[in-house]
C-alpha cells in the first residue's frame, strides 16, 4: 500500500510537467476547427501544402512513400518553424500509371497545378496569411513555382504571401548525391539508397519497406536528368534506378534531417 501511494504521488507530481511538454497540434487533419481558429489567433498563420505522390518504389518500397514521408517531415518542419500548420498532404503528382509496374497513380500537370491552387485558396479563406508549397517528387516542381507566383500576384494587395520552397527537393537531391559519391556509395536515382534509407528510418517499423528484399534491391543503370535510356543496355525493369542494397536507417535519418533543415531555413528566408 505504501509503495502504491508513493507511485501515485510521483505520478501526480510528474503529470503537470508531462502535460507542459505536450506539443501543440500542427496537423490540420487531426485538429478540430476551434483548435485551428485558436492556432491562427496564436500566430500560426503559415500553411504548409505538402505534395507527396503515389508511385512504384521498386519491389522493396511501398507505393505511398512520397506521401507518407512528407506527412511526417511536414509536421517536423511546422514544429520547428513554430508558426505553421500542415495542410492535408496531396497524394498525387504529375506521373503516369504502368501496367508493367502497377504502383503509380498520376495526374496531369494541369490538374496538379489547379489542385494546389484551390487548396491554397481554401487555406487563405480559412485565415492563413502565408502559403508554402513543398513537393517530394521531381514532377510538379515547375507547376508549384508557377502557382506560387500566380497567387502571390493575386493576393499581394491583401498582404498574403505564397511561396515555393524548392530546396526541400532540388538542393537536397544535389547535395545528397554528392554525399553518396564522397562516401563511396553507388549512384542512385529512383528507389535507390536515398529513397529506401528514408523509408527505413521513418517507417521501417511500420511496414513501409519490405526489408527482406533489400539484399536484392538493384535495378537499371542510373541515367542523367533528361538522358534517354540506352536501348542496348540490359534491363532489370523492377522500378529501381541504381542500387539500394546498402540502404540503412542511419542514412535515412541524414536525408530526413537535411530535408527538414533546408526547408525550415528557406521558408524563413522566403517569408522574412
Amino acid at each position: 500500500m505504501k509503495n502504491f501511494k508513493s507511485i501515485l504521488a510521483s505520478a501526480l507530481f510528474l503529470a503537470p510537467a508531462l502535460l507542459a511538454q505536450t506539443k501543440p497540434p500542427v496537423d490540420f487533419e487531426l485538429m478540430t476547427w476551434p483548435e485551428v481558429k485558436q492556432a491562427l489567433a496564436d500566430g500560426k498563420t503559415t500553411a504548409l501544402i505538402m505534395n507527396g505522390g503515389t508511385e512504384q518504389r521498386g519491389p522493396q518500397g511501398v507505393n505511398g512513400a512520397h506521401t507518407l514521408i512528407v506527412h511526417r517531415l511536414g509536421v517536423e518542419i511546422a514544429e520547428k518553424l513554430g508558426n505553421a500548420i500542415v495542410a492535408p498532404v496531396i497524394p498525387f503528382s504529375p506521373n503516369r500509371a504502368s501496367a508493367a509496374l502497377p504502383g503509380t497513380i498520376g495526374i496531369s500537370t494541369e490538374l496538379f497545378a489547379r489542385l494546389n491552387e484551390e487548396v491554397a485558396e481554401q487555406m487563405i479563406t480559412n485565415g492563413f496569411r502565408n502559403i508554402v508549397f513543398l513537393g517530394d517528387h521531381g514532377g510538379g516542381q515547375t507547376e508549384l513555382a508557377a502557382v506560387a507566383k500566380k497567387l502571390s500576384e493575386k493576393y499581394a494587395d491583401k498582404g498574403i504571401r505564397v511561396v515555393h520552397a524548392n530546396e526541400f527537393y532540388s538542393k537536397v537531391g544535389t547535395d545528397f548525391d554528392k554525399w553518396l559519391a564522397d562516401n563511396g556509395y553507388p549512384a542512385g536515382s529512383h528507389a535507390s539508397v536515398k529513397d529506401t534509407s528514408e523509408l527505413l528510418y521513418l517507417g521501417g517499423d511500420k511496414g513501409w519497406v519490405r526489408k527482406d528484399l533489400i539484399a536484392t534491391a538493384v535495378g537499371d543503370p542510373v541515367r542523367k536528368p533528361g538522358e534517354a535510356r540506352d536501348p542496348n543496355a540490359p534491363r532489370v525493369n523492377n522500378g529501381i534506378e541504381g542500387d539500394a542494397r546498402r540502404s540503412t536507417p542511419e542514412i535515412g535519418k541524414k536525408v530526413s534531417d537535411i530535408k527538414v533543415d533546408y526547408a525550415v531555413a528557406q521558408i524563413r528566408q522566403l517569408l522574412k
